[in-house]
């Protein structure tokens, strides 16, 4: 008769018990990874939110407003009223359908894309070919608002959960993309919108504040 596996063998540097460590050696390193790139990040996560206010800011005050506003309202109506998860589970299987094709993309895309604020500026870009009216241009910046904070809010949620994150590094690393992407895009679809509004100088400030800082630190910890 066949011999069972010696159940000491998983605790001897072998069998499934050594794989088991070696998995979680390797889980455990690539979270620190990703925990390093995470912290990198952050220089650019403060970069690109002062290039954005800054660019932002040279847009009409009352349209400003109308973008503060429809932050404002979706966190009054997700603190206080009804948390909308199925608006954003909705738009997470979108674009799980959209990208079904590139298997890379599908765990991705949905966390890092803002699907309605994407779908709000095509359907703007084609409205505004036959309505000529400022109340379509304010609706369209409340909007963009209201959408970019839905997407942040359930998108910093879902990378919150996720069981096994170790350091955070998930939560640090993912969440700070994905704010950097969405600023980004938001960037760029002002820039398609805003005559004042510079894509251009937007990145070159980024780059040139992260550079900035990157050089401060190295001086403070090398010079």
């Amino acid at each position: 008769m066949r011999e069972l596996p010696d159940p000491d063998y998983n605790f001897k540097g072998g069998g499934f018990g050594g794989y088991s460590r070696w998995s979680g050696f390797a889980d455990k390193a690539f979270g620190v990874t990703k925990f390093i790139l995470g912290i990198c990040l952050l220089p650019f996560v403060y970069s690109t939110t002062i290039s954005f206010l800054r660019e932002f800011g040279l847009v009409d005050a009352e349209l400003q407003g109308n973008f503060r506003w429809g932050i404002i309202a979706f966190l009054l109506v997700y603190l206080f009223v009804w948390e909308p998860a199925i608006i954003y589970a909705r738009g997470h299987k979108l674009l799980e359908w959209v990208f079904s094709f590139v298997k890379p993309l599908v765990k991705v895309a949905p966390y890092v894309l803002p699907i309605y604020a994407i779908v709000l500026f095509i359907l703007y870009q084609f409205l505004s070919l036959f309505i000529h009216q400022p109340w379509l241009l304010e609706y369209a910046v409340f909007l963009f608002g209201f959408t970019l904070a839905l997407h942040l809010v359930f998108s910093a949620r879902s990378v919150r959960q996720k069981k096994g994150d170790f350091l955070k590094s998930n939560y640090l690393f993912g969440f700070s993309m994905v704010y950097i992407v969405n600023l980004g895009l938001c960037a760029l679809f002002f820039n398609l919108i805003f005559a004042e509004f510079s894509f251009v100088s937007f990145c070159n400030s980024s780059i040139q504040i992260s550079a900035d800082i990157f050089s401060a630190v190295f001086r403070q910890l090398f010079l």
